[in-house]
């Protein structure tokens, strides 16, 4: 699919940290978005639709829902969209009680894919995490079992928030299968928005240590944008995940100099680029044919 193909998008929580750039990306591309969420979305070209994702109806009806009031002016009538792409979730622990945390993010991520499959949607995009790697909201210092980080690692965490990723990666995986949808699950690592890189590289590079819960890796939010248009264009997979990263680790050594001596009782299973991320974007590099935009090394010069 080109740019000149775009396609009619429902996303979710497009109003959140990484929605509001992605988004952009998506409408640059030639697409027509529609963006449910609880708070709109500073963007003209952009509407938002109030919507509760854990009430069943609210969904269908919204997936089903004219994406603006230009809809009213021709004859043709709400359908379903060509894609939806997931990402409204309580983004981490601590916001709400546990229990809330996993009740909203796995009912609201259930309700959009059912929705989605049983609406005739062949194309879904889910937010999955980092998290899911275990140490990132692990009980005091954890180590990885292995590096690289990818995606057939024995996903293990301990928090509730990533227990409730991997029910919504379940989840996708059960609905691929009996509805022959492609549903792309995106583990996403830290986001980082633009003017991000100035105020918080300095101590991101200088004290790596504080950077190993998120295996010293991170996306930027644009890029991500540019992994989701991908996913779109990229048909016929069925059920995937995919490490949702940039290229390269967030340190001053190269790769395996630098985890050998952070991280001296963790192996490192195969040979790793020089400046690879251990949360490896090889998948969506290979698959998706991924090219990042903004390497942190635009932005700030150690």
């Amino acid at each position: 699919m080109s740019a000149s193909t775009g396609k009619r998008i429902v996303f979710t929580g497009g109003s959140g940290k990484a929605g509001r750039h992605v988004i952009p990306e998506l409408v640059k591309r030639g697409h027509k978005v529609l963006n449910l969420d609880l708070v709109p979305l500073d963007n003209p070209d952009v509407f938002t639709l109030k919507t509760d994702l854990t009430d069943s109806g609210q969904v269908f009806n919204a997936m089903t829902t004219h994406f603006n009031y230009a809809g009213y002016e021709g004859l043709d009538i709400p359908r379903a969209p060509d894609v939806v792409i997931h990402f409204a979730a309580y983004a981490r622990n601590m916001l709400v009680p546990d229990n809330e945390c996993f009740k909203g993010n796995v009912t609201a991520t259930y309700n959009v894919i059912e929705a989605a499959c049983k609406l005739g949607v062949k194309k879904i995009v889910i937010a999955s995490s980092e998290t899911t790697y275990g140490v990132c909201f692990a009980q005091g210092d954890s180590d990885y079992d292995y590096f690289p980080l990818e995606e057939d690692y024995d996903v293990n965490p301990m928090d509730t928030y990533a227990l409730s990723k991997l029910c919504g990666e379940r989840t996708a995986r059960t609905f691929a299968q009996r509805f022959g949808a492609d549903i792309y699950a995106f583990r996403i690592g830290n986001v980082i928005e633009p003017h991000e890189y100035e105020r918080d590289f300095p101590a991101y590079v200088n004290k790596p240590m504080t950077r190993k819960r998120n295996a010293w890796s991170y996306i930027d939010a644009r890029d991500l944008g540019q992994l989701c248009d991908l996913a779109i264009q990229k048909s016929g997979l069925g059920f995937q995940v995919f490490n949702a990263t940039n290229d390269t680790i967030t340190t001053k050594e190269p790769t395996e100099e630098f985890l050998k001596n952070a991280c001296p009782n963790t192996p490192i299973k195969r040979k790793m680029g020089e400046w690879e991320a251990p949360l490896s974007n090889r998948k969506a590099r290979e698959v998706l044919e991924f090219k990042e935009e903004h390497d942190w090394r635009k932005y700030y010069k150690p």
